[in-house]
């Protein structure tokens, strides 16, 4: 039979490791199949700033009845996106990634029974001084989400050859915001590599090994950077199909738009049933186009999301993600 004396110990050991047992390290985030899945654990948060206030808070103050997600993904919205209990102390919700195909990074804060902001401590890794937006949050932290994250199944992949005797490579690049510990590459055979899942996109890297950054010595695609070195740059290409129904007499329909600097022959569009069609590799992000037809500049006629130029001129536009 234990003495109690024994026993009270053997109980603070246990509340000692229950920390240990989570996942190291703590992230607020991690990736399931096709989702992102937020977690919320109150073991690694210690303050708390109350809204419209200076004020901090101690989490040991707060009696946590709910917890919701609030970045730029939801407009900053206190309340929209409302956490599942899953614990004692830990909250989870669950989203398609896909819902945040649109930019590489983003920030976002946990928000405590909708009036407390919570602060990361020193334990959370992915973290980053909060963008000022007036008086308050001046000396807060956000979380950091990244949407580019590594995948083994991924097509988009990065090599660096030879290296065989060094401890650490990274991959680092704008896609995480040139974090210089959070795709740490493999060692494979004659050099190290790691894949990523990306969107089409144009993207600036390099490798760090053990602590020295370097561009891809393989790739002579490459961009100076704001420290007078160069970044090497990578595309991805999603192909794009453009299509015009009607117009069955025109003679010649050609596409022009900012991906050609609105060559007016550039892309002969053919004749595909009862449309004219062309397709080509594009680069993540907005493009601007007009049909032409027989020497006439339109607008697409079914696509409703048009801007215009610095000059004055109206014209659809295309979105690849």
């Amino acid at each position: 039979m234990k003495t109690p004396h024994l026993y009270i110990m053997i109980c603070l050991l246990g509340a000692l490791q229950i920390p240990l047992q989570s996942q190291e390290p703590y992230h607020a985030y991690f990736f399931e199949g096709d989702d992102i899945v937020f977690e919320f654990d109150i073991r690694y948060f210690e303050e708390a700033s109350r809204t419209g206030t200076f004020w901090m808070t101690d989490f040991e103050d707060i009696d946590v009845e709910s917890v919701a997600i609030a970045g730029d993904f939801n407009n900053w919205s206190a309340d929209e996106w409302r956490m599942k209990k899953v614990g004692e102390g830990r909250y989870q919700l669950r989203k398609r990634i896909e819902d945040f195909d649109d930019a590489f990074r983003w920030e976002f804060k946990f928000v405590v029974n909708g009036k407390f902001w919570a602060e990361p401590s020193e334990a959370i890794r992915n973290k980053g001084k909060t963008t000022p937006t007036g008086t308050f949050w001046k000396e807060t932290y956000n979380m950091e989400l990244y949407t580019a994250r590594p995948d083994t199944t991924a097509e988009d992949c990065f090599f660096l050859p030879g290296y065989p005797d060094a401890e650490k490579v990274v991959l680092s690049g704008n896609f995480n915001a040139w974090d210089e510990s959070a795709f740490t590459m493999q060692k494979v055979d004659g050099g190290w590599e790691t894949c990523l899942s990306l969107d089409a996109g144009r993207y600036e890297y390099k490798f760090i090994v053990d602590g020295e950054w370097m561009p891809d010595p393989n790739n002579p695609q490459t961009v100076r950077n704001q420290y007078a070195t160069l970044n090497s740059v990578y595309e991805i290409k999603r192909e794009t199909q453009f299509r015009l129904a009607g117009f069955e007499d025109a003679e010649e329909v050609h596409l022009a738009g900012s991906f050609t600097d609105w060559e007016d022959r550039a892309l002969r569009m053919h004749r595909e049933g009862k449309a004219w069609v062309v397709s080509l590799p594009l680069t993540g992000g907005k493009h601007l186009y007009k049909f032409i037809v027989d020497g006439q500049w339109i607008t697409d006629p079914v696509n409703p999301i048009k801007e215009y130029d610095w000059a004055g001129n109206l014209n659809s536009v295309r979105m690849v993600e």
